[in-house]
């Protein structure tokens, strides 16, 4: 009985251990729990930088995992609405334009305070402060330079070349589903009088640039195409999109034209969420430290949002860098243009592309 008795104590005491060990367990667990990340990202070569470069370096200083989900911007667009209830991304990256329809739809919670933000350049600052650019491209004239001297044509320098008839049938423009079209239409109202709220001006000028435009290519490739086919030799597109072209060894330079240039913008938030991560916060800033910004820029073809980045000059000369250069861009207003986007397209396919 005295061994029985002594077992069942033993016993207890084990038992007892292996509550306090649980409970210490418990207790300590928080503290070495695994946070997760779920970023909507772009895929392709940006999905390949982030996962390589970018968040390798974070994890050098937070203990987290991460999950990405990648598709284009109205894709994770569609996905921040399918998950309204209970929205699993932490960290959404979205051009300007989707940026300001995820803000407008409440998807995008305020940026910490952070000393960071204070080295940024102007145009990357979102207003309301729900989002800020990653980087940025610029929207302004790609020419074929090959046969611009063959022609003694002088670069093209203003919005409003557009409509000079000697470039009858030789320019393409983007659809005004795409960006770059619909920077033009922009454009063309400001430099007529307009604006984004007051947009007739724009379409009236358009009129007199449609029998200049031999077709309006609905992606990048098929702009790559139209411009290599020779059947095009100007359009409005990207900085990137035609140092790109360059690279192919294609003769055509890029203009930023006089009244400024157009800034496309890669832009990111934090998701707004009950159970926010302070580590999505933190995960924006170290993307808008200097040296990650060099990575964007020499990976991505982004100019740099941070000022005080400093880049390679076989990089600087590819992306829209420096006082010059960033002093000619502009913003468009994309709280009004999203308000009347489905009205512009419906008329500009009347008016334009008819």
């Amino acid at each position: 009985m005295r061994s029985l008795c002594l077992r069942g104590a033993a016993a207890v005491a084990s038992l007892g251990s292996l509550v306090a060990a649980a409970v210490l367990a418990a207790a300590t667990a928080p503290a070495s729990a695994q946070t997760t990340l779920t970023l909507g990202l772009y895929g392709g070569s940006f999905e390949k930088t982030m996962r390589e470069t970018v968040i390798p370096g974070f994890q050098k200083e937070h203990k987290v995992e991460f999950k990405l989900v990648a598709g284009n911007s109205t894709d994770t667009l569609a996905r921040l609405q399918a998950q309204k209830a209970k929205q699993e991304m932490d960290v959404v990256f979205l051009d300007d334009g989707v940026l300001y329809q995820a803000i407008q739809l409440g998807f995008c919670a305020p940026l910490a305070n952070a000393p960071i933000y204070n080295d940024l350049h102007d145009v990357v600052k979102v207003k309301g402060n729900k989002g800020v650019g990653l980087g940025f491209v610029a929207t302004g004239y790609t020419y074929n330079t090959k046969y611009f001297k063959e022609k003694g044509w002088a670069p093209p320098s203003s919005w409003k070349e557009l409509a000079d008839p000697k470039y009858k049938k030789l320019l393409a423009l983007s659809p005004i589903t795409g960006t770059y079209g619909l920077h033009a239409l922009v454009m063309m109202a400001r430099v007529h009088g307009g604006s984004e709220t007051n947009i007739e001006p724009g379409f009236k000028a358009m009129q007199a640039v449609a029998p200049n435009i031999l077709s309006f290519p609905p992606s990048p490739a098929k702009m790559s195409e139209a411009l290599q086919s020779g059947d095009v030799v100007i359009s409005i597109w990207g900085s990137g999109r035609s140092v790109a072209l360059t690279n192919t060894g294609f003769p055509v330079d890029f203009v930023y034209p006089k009244e400024g240039a157009v800034a496309l913008m890669i832009g990111m938030c934090p998701v707004a969420k009950p159970d926010a991560s302070e580590l999505a916060q933190r995960f924006l800033e170290f993307n808008l430290r200097p040296e990650i910004q060099a990575v964007w820029a020499k990976e991505q073809g982004a100019g740099p949002a941070n000022k005080n980045t400093k880049l390679a000059p076989d990089v600087a000369k590819l992306v829209p860098f420096g006082p010059e250069q960033v002093s000619k861009l502009v913003s468009v207003d994309w709280d009004v243009i999203n308000k009347e986007r489905e009205g512009w397209t419906k008329r500009w396919q009347r008016e334009v592309e008819k």
